[in-house]
């Protein structure tokens, strides 16, 4: 039986999802970061696998797999025990309905912090403006999520399941650019049990939050600042694969503007 293999980026949150749901499930697996996603110059088993070209992508011999959602059902189904989804129909579509709000709403407001913080989109006051409506966006969803979870330990119920990996990796995102949740409400020590469930998310917390992408230790941020890297990620941004700041979108974010720090590391590190 072959092993399993995850196309993936390490700072994807949707990857992360697929990532903690096979370990949950200790489902031995491979990752592979594929070059070109979101730039044009994808190719090979990855586009023949995803002809959107995007991560995640699950190949389990000779089935493909991709969009994250469409990932964890076949997870769920391939792999049934331990069960992620909560057992009744209404807890199942509950969960189901918070990851939406974190894949179409979440999601792009962090992304839209990273266009503003990595990528200059926008700078100056305008800059300025929009960082302050994200960390408004976010701290009412967060607000929003405090009410799912209501006085429950975890999101799916019983204990860490479906909600709680569809809700992790994009609060972790927004603590990344410094919006975490708020010091002593329920959503920030359910996020602190959740690093003591789940170790794969502590190395991804530390990714945001050092500026470090876990392949290989190099500094994100100082990348991030090089000349090399802006010029690359401006090519990207003018290219028709970049989505539009803070729009709904789903799966195209860890693909496009990061495709440059894959292309350029090796030069931009040395040059910073």
């Amino acid at each position: 039986m072959t092993t399993p293999l995850l196309y993936e980026h390490p700072l994807s949150p949707y990857a992360q999802k697929n990532k903690i749901a096979l370990r949950e499930k200790r489902v031995a697996f491979d990752l592979v970061t594929p070059d070109g996603m979101g730039s044009g110059g994808a190719g090979g088993a990855f586009v023949a696998a995803n002809p959107r070209a995007e991560v995640p992508t699950l190949v389990d011999g000779d089935v493909a797999i991709f969009d994250s959602t469409i990932i964890q059902d076949y997870i769920e189904e391939r792999w049934p025990l331990p069960a992620l989804l909560p057992p009744s129909p209404a807890a199942r579509a509950r969960v189901r309905m918070i990851e939406e709000v974190m894949d179409t709403q979440y999601e792009a407001i962090v992304w839209g912090m990273m266009e503003v913080r990595v990528f200059g989109r926008a700078k100056g006051p305008l800059g300025d403006g929009l960082m302050a409506r994200a960390v408004e966006q976010i701290a009412g969803l967060n607000h929003w999520l405090e009410r799912q979870l209501g006085d429950a330990d975890w999101f799916n119920g019983a204990g860490f399941g479906w909600g709680d990996i569809a809700v992790v990796p994009f609060v972790l995102g927004a603590a990344g650019f410094g919006v975490p949740p708020a010091d002593g409400s329920p959503l920030a020590a359910w996020l602190v049990r959740c690093m003591v469930c789940d170790r794969e998310l502590i190395g991804f917390q530390r990714s945001f939050a050092s500026g470090h992408l876990p392949e290989n230790g190099t500094a994100f941020k100082r990348v991030a600042r090089s000349a090399l890297f802006l010029r690359a990620g401006a090519r990207v941004r003018r290219s028709a694969h970049f989505p539009v700041l803070f729009r709904k979108r789903k799966h195209i974010g860890c693909t496009c503007g990061l495709t440059a720090i894959k292309r350029c590391y090796g030069e931009a590190a040395a040059a910073v």
